[in-house]
């Protein structure tokens, strides 16, 4: 191994060894942390890159993918409610690779148990039973892709997706994920949580429901919490300045709408320096 790999490598190694924290918490994207990453990778000799640690390898996170039932309802949320831009559309996917690069783990857990696959909310795109259309929509420091399964002779868009959603959306339940959004330092949180819930009521989303931060028991409870009660304001160290809640979306999604402020803001501004700062 040449010096010059060898020095490359050990850039690589400290880059992943540093607090990852820097650019993503609970979804959160802080900075250009992608394009500190890219900077660092194209330095890099594309011989010791092969060699490098994998996180080494990476240029950030491109997209959260979301499985929908209501292609039309979940593309007018994303786009018309939180004002993200479509990047572009593509569907009616099939065919034995699709299916294989997708479905194959879930394909063997149903041969495993004996079963349909179908019963386990896997869908025939072999066959072109069913078909799988996506959708991706830019956010300043994030892509949203939208996919949705639907029955072959159901239009793409449909209201009807493949599978029946979950009933149970904890975000406590292992393997569930959620969908961090940044809200400006300017914005008035209250103010913004009280409007997403008003626009999306108005276009029918009635599933768009934030939390509140005193207990309520009843929907009523919830709609008649004070406004003052949208914002956990969390004042203590090291998370002291974040401003978050939680919040369903229109297919019963996990949403996290968040402000980093003050001391925390600080936090992230400096380790993603201090990373940046290591990867060139």
């Amino acid at each position: 191994m040449t010096d010059e790999t060898h020095n490359a490598i050990e850039i690589g190694r400290r880059a992943v060894l540093q607090t990852a924290g820097a650019a993503v918490v609970a979804g959160l994207v802080v900075g250009s942390a992608s394009d500190a990453a890219a900077q660092g990778a194209d330095a890099m000799p594309a011989t010791a890159r092969n060699e490098a640690p994998l996180g080494a390898r990476l240029q950030g996170v491109q997209h959260f993918g979301l499985t929908v039932q209501n292609m039309e309802r979940a593309y007018q949320f994303y786009t018309e409610v939180l004002g993200g831009t479509e990047v572009f559309r593509h569907g009616d996917f099939q065919g034995d690779g699709v299916q294989n690069t997708l479905l194959a783990d879930q394909e063997i857990e149903a041969n495993a148990r004996g079963v349909n696959p179908r019963t386990i909310g896997v869908p025939d795109l072999r066959s072109g039973a069913q078909r799988l259309d996506v959708r991706f929509i830019q956010f300043d420091n994030m892509v949203l892709e939208l996919l949705q399964y639907r029955e072959a002779d159901q239009p793409m868009g449909s209201s009807k997706s493949f599978a029946e959603p979950l009933e149970h959306m904890s975000p406590a339940f292992p393997r569930m994920m959620h969908i961090c959004f940044y809200v400006r330092d300017d914005v008035d949180f209250n103010k913004f949580i009280a409007d997403l819930e008003a626009e999306s009521a108005r276009r029918g989303m009635t599933q768009v429901r934030a939390n509140r931060t005193v207990r309520v028991m009843t929907e009523a409870d919830r709609k008649a919490a004070p406004r003052s009660a949208n914002t956990n304001r969390v004042s203590e160290a090291p998370s002291d300045g974040w401003e978050l809640i939680y919040c369903k979306g229109p297919e019963g999604e996990q949403l996290e709408f968040v402000k980093a402020l003050g001391p925390v803001k600080k936090r992230f501004s400096e380790a993603l320096a201090k990373r940046q700062a290591i990867v060139r």
